[in-house]
């Protein structure tokens, strides 16, 4: 193996070394957010580096350093296979990547795409972005419904694209017993949640099962509808205790490209519960709806903004106990043998040229 090392851009805000702290303490799950604190079995020196946005002296820094770098620049073009010693960056989406272009340059760095598909796709003038992407060594997706999208996006001799997908602590979230009283649950609050037809749905649910304990974590101003109790915020310990009592957990989105809700979905699927969410591109990667597909059945997909449909579905696992509980545990399943953050962390180096 090349000597390699590699520095982790976290937003500043995350206050890594705090989450560090609160994981010891059994509050979070991970060493570092989204695992990739694995990666250090794969590089010889591996480190967290805080990159806040830049400010003026940043931003024209690094436009000196990258100043006469041809836009399809790519260091491993600069000698046959991977050089002696490897210095690379990388960050998980694409806002982090222009912090840590201008933070902690690096020879060769790499970047996740989150939102960027979905703004390019309703038009918005994402330039900006994709010339932080075509600095990139390489770029990754963690949702197939991207993948189009964003060799559009890069254009022509981009960057190389990867897709993988995402995994959970399924250490942290862990199987649970059937619910010992029904209680529906929804969490989240992304830009594609659809909280308007989640709580047209859910507003069905109680009027069909009012003895239905009904939770939604949302930070959205929408009114909820009787029946529904509204959190804003949960820990990560609050929110495994609320999978353990859950009996269905049910996830809205509106059309994305991202796979909106995934990481809800997983953790829900780690603790042995059933998922009810929007059918939309990529999330078929996460959630099996159908038992012809790939894996276990796991959960039910309905049609995006189709609160009659989610609800129906929603019932339909309330009053079978027998196909959630089946549900749960196929979920589980593929938690523990794919969807995991030891497996994303494997295919991540795998697709930087780590070697294990």
């Amino acid at each position: 193996m090349s000597d390699v090392t590699l520095d982790i851009a976290f937003p500043a805000e995350r206050h890594v070394d705090q989450w560090q702290l609160r994981h010891a303490q059994g509050a979070v799950p991970g060493f570092w957010p989204y695992g990739l604190d694995g990666l250090g079995r794969y590089v010889d020196s591996l480190r967290a580096q805080a990159v806040a946005e830049p400010d003026a002296l940043a931003r024209a820094r690094s436009h000196f350093q990258r100043r006469g770098r041809h836009p399809e620049y790519n260091p491993w073009a600069e000698a046959e296979g991977h050089p002696p010693h490897r210095s690379i960056a990388l960050s998980w989406d694409e806002n982090a990547a222009r912090r840590m272009l201008a933070s902690c340059p690096r020879t060769e760095m790499y970047c996740g795409v989150i939102w960027a598909t979905d703004a390019a796709a309703r038009g918005a003038d994402v330039s900006a972005v994709r010339r932080v992407l075509r600095l990139m060594s390489g770029v990754w997706v963690i949702s197939s419904g991207q993948q189009a999208a964003l060799t559009d996006l890069v254009g022509e001799n981009g960057p190389p694209i990867g897709f993988f997908r995402f995994g959970v602590d399924e250490t942290f979230f862990t199987f649970q017993q059937p619910a010992k009283a029904p209680l529906v649950l929804s969490v989240g609050g992304d830009r594609d949640r659809d909280t308007q037809t989640l709580f047209e749905a859910l507003r069905r649910v109680h009027e069909l099962s009012p003895e239905t304990e009904i939770v939604v974590q949302t930070t959205s101003t929408l009114p909820p509808p009787p029946g529904v109790r509204t959190i804003a915020r949960l820990s990560h310990v609050e929110l495994a205790g609320l999978y353990a009592r859950a009996s269905v957990v049910a996830i809205a989105t509106q059309q994305n490209l991202h796979a909106s809700g995934m990481t809800v979905s997983l953790e829900a699927m780690a603790s042995g519960r059933p998922v009810v969410i929007s059918d939309t591109p990529g999330i078929r990667d996460y959630v099996q709806g159908s038992p012809m597909g790939r894996g276990p059945q796991t959960g039910l997909l309905v049609p995006v903004g189709d609160a009659g449909a989610m609800a129906a579905q929603v019932v339909r696992l309330l009053e079978n106990p027998g196909l959630a509980v089946a549900l749960g545990r196929g979920g589980r399943q593929v938690v523990e043998t794919e969807l995991n953050t030891t497996h994303m962390v494997r295919e991540l180096a795998a697709f930087i040229g780590l070697q294990g």
